[in-house]
């Protein structure tokens, strides 16, 4: 198990706990995008122990079928690093990555993946198990319930 040291302190935290915490970041992003009502799906792109970028979806508000959570984030990520490669860099999202949005984080080159809750429709497992970078690491389940029900509720309110 990787141990992150907080810069501030002597105390560690380990992987599952700052994959929580920033999970419930994303979750932020998600509920605004809900609240726009968008698709409330939610992502954060953290460097070093900080969160780089935030994004969640905007499809509807823009009128952009690619501006999903992710794009969002990557986009910011790029920006503030200064460069299209978004090595030493995790996604948190609390959605299963679609194809579209696995084949930018491969040619980003992303790190890590963690997502909350699998997209059995149109995940990227399904249909593009090969799209991200040979190196990138995926964790999935981290706070699951909280992000499955964000969804399964926002498609019950439109029914």
């Amino acid at each position: 198990m990787t141990i992150y040291y907080s810069e501030n302190t002597d105390e560690t935290i380990n992987n599952k706990d700052l994959d929580i915490h920033f999970m419930q970041q994303a979750l932020v992003e998600a509920k605004q995008a809900g609240e726009r009502d968008e698709v409330p799906i939610g992502a954060v792109i953290v460097c070093q122990g900080r969160i780089i970028a935030r994004g969640h979806n905007l499809t509807e508000t823009l009128t952009d079928v690619t501006a999903h959570a992710e794009m969002q984030a990557i986009t910011a990520a790029a920006q503030f690093l200064g460069g299209k490669y978004l090595t030493d860099c995790t996604l948190y999202v609390t959605v299963e990555p679609c194809v579209m949005c696995a084949g930018a984080l491969g040619w980003a080159q992303i790190s890590r993946i963690v997502y909350g809750a699998s997209d059995e429709k149109r995940g990227f497992k399904r249909f593009a198990p090969n799209a991200l970078h040979p190196k990138t690491e995926i964790v999935s389940g981290i706070l699951e319930a909280d992000c499955s029900k964000l969804v399964k509720d926002f498609f019950k309110k439109k029914r």
